[in-house]
């Protein structure tokens, strides 16, 4: 006879978890408080358009990527999944030259010292450490004592990879990212990476991002969030899973120190073990004693939240001559409150038809820093839709300096802040991500605490800086422990 688990949460941490429980014999109910699963994995239409609010590019999305087997696994890709890899990936309008980045990275090289010979020293230097971060991928690996039907671990070459791209990081993070900056003599490459940068801790993210493209990975799966999900759901599904809606969990139920269910209103569901997979940052709801554990301490004194502002825009324009993805200094700043943003980043779906209807473009600009305080107090003295509107006319004069198409053709703007995702997400002040800081652990976090049985906890908070891949690990890593709890055979990827 199978047994029950409840997993809290239908974002991709959950319903992971709910994929590989089911598929390894348990009989799993994953609960979802919002109306559609996918939790930070979303987009929404709005008048015929439809604005991606989750997913930019994908790591795992290359099919020689170890990650790749996970998403395989639990239904989110497969072969017949097409993969966008815009060429190039991303691009910089500084003074109308255009400053661009290629996934070959020797194209790259090639085409930043056109532009800048006076900076080729460090270009070069750049570009041979991002060679060596190209390789390094985030292997699979099994917990100790878990048994499987096929082990996983990485091997010697990828850890000598690993080692070597660690050392190049280690080196380059030791550089103050100011002083690193000023080190480019050219004003439109120095502009470019420092915006590249601007909400990272250290310029080392330049060489994991551009790393993560060179060796081919980091696409974009047709379709975007929502296709996505709903391969993952459907694996889950016909794995023999129950997913239910619209549904809020208030309290995990223990017996003796087990956990033996959870309640969501009125409903009680009974279960052998629960899998918590909201957010570890904002679950104290779920507990009449906080669960004890360093790990929870330490995430707690640590974590900072990566959160933003997205602004949707449905224009009724051609804008197919634009690249996907564009970056634009602005010579007036949009204002978020007490935030200045100086350029727009752009992601422009005038070339898909999933996004924008046939002659028009859905266009979206994300703009990443801390608001959330600012957003709660506008929301209790009743200015929320005011300070809403009013960001969103001024990104569209902004955009409209960029790109002069648009004026007088937007027929819908929408305008997600940190709220937005806290509502419909359950997110620790709407964040999606963590920010990356000095005094953080670059470490996994174990899946349980000692005082506890019976329940487990999975999402992107479970290693910084998250993201949908850590998320869908997080999944995998619970029932990796349930398995070894339960003497339970863990069925690996194919």
């Amino acid at each position: 006879m199978s047994k029950s688990v409840v997993v809290i949460g239908g974002g991709i941490a959950g319903l992971s978890a709910g994929v590989y429980a089911q598929k390894c014999g348990f009989d799993v109910t994953i609960l979802e408080s919002h109306s559609i699963p996918g939790g930070n994995c979303t987009a929404w239409k709005r008048k015929g358009y439809l604005f991606e609010g989750g997913m930019h590019w994908l790591t795992g999305s290359g099919k020689n990527e170890p990650l790749y087997k996970i998403w395989k696994h639990i239904g989110a890709l497969d072969d017949s999944v097409e993969i966008h890899q815009p060429e190039p990936y991303r691009e910089f309008d500084f003074n109308g030259t255009s400053i661009r980045l290629h996934r070959d990275v020797d194209v790259t090289e090639k085409h930043l010292i056109e532009i800048a010979p006076e900076d080729e020293k460090e270009i070069r230097l750049l570009c041979k450490n991002i060679r060596k971060v190209s390789k390094l991928v985030m292997p699979l690996w099994d917990l100790k004592g878990v048994k499987v039907t096929k082990k996983r671990h990485p091997g010697l070459k990828s850890l000598f990879n690993v080692m070597s791209a660690n050392r190049a990081m280690k080196k380059f993070s030791k550089i103050p990212k100011e002083e690193y900056l000023s080190r480019y003599k050219n004003e439109g490459l120095r502009e470019f990476f420092t915006h590249l940068v601007a909400t990272k801790p250290a310029a080392t993210w330049l060489c994991f991002s551009m790393g993560t493209q060179t060796r081919g990975d980091g696409g974009f799966p047709h379709g975007g969030s929502l296709p996505f999900v709903s391969r993952i759901v459907k694996t889950f599904k016909d794995a023999g899973g129950n997913i239910v809606l619209n549904t809020r969990v208030d309290r995990v139920l223990f017996e003796d120190g087990k956990a033996v269910g959870v309640k969501a209103g009125d409903t009680i569901y009974p279960a052998d073990a629960v899998i918590v997979a909201s957010d570890t940052m904002q679950m104290e709801h779920l507990f009449e004693t906080k669960p004890q554990a360093a790990w929870l301490d330490e995430m707690e004194k640590t974590y900072e939240p990566t959160m933003g502002v997205l602004v949707s825009l449905g224009v009724n324009a051609d804008l197919t001559k634009y690249r996907k993805d564009c970056i634009f200094k602005l010579e007036k700043p949009v204002e978020i409150f007490d935030k200045q943003h100086a350029y727009l980043n752009v992601t422009n779906y005038a070339n898909d038809p999933t996004y924008s209807p046939e002659g028009k473009a859905a266009v979206t600009m994300l703009f990443i820093s801390d608001t959330y305080d600012h957003w709660k107090e506008a929301r209790e003295n009743g200015r929320y839709e005011e300070e809403k509107e009013k960001l969103g006319l001024a990104v569209i004069d902004a955009l409209t300096t960029q790109m002069p198409e648009i004026a007088g053709n937007v027929e819908v703007y929408d305008v997600a802040t940190p709220l937005t995702y806290e509502r419909y997400c359950a997110n620790w002040k709407g964040s999606w991500m963590t920010m990356m800081v000095s005094r953080m652990k670059l470490r996994a976090y174990p899946a349980v605490v000692d005082n506890l049985s019976g329940i487990y906890f999975a999402g992107h908070r479970m290693r910084p800086p998250g993201g949908l891949p850590i998320a869908a690990m997080s999944g995998r890593t619970a029932v990796q422990y349930l398995c070894r709890d339960t003497k339970t055979l863990f069925i690996s990827e194919e």
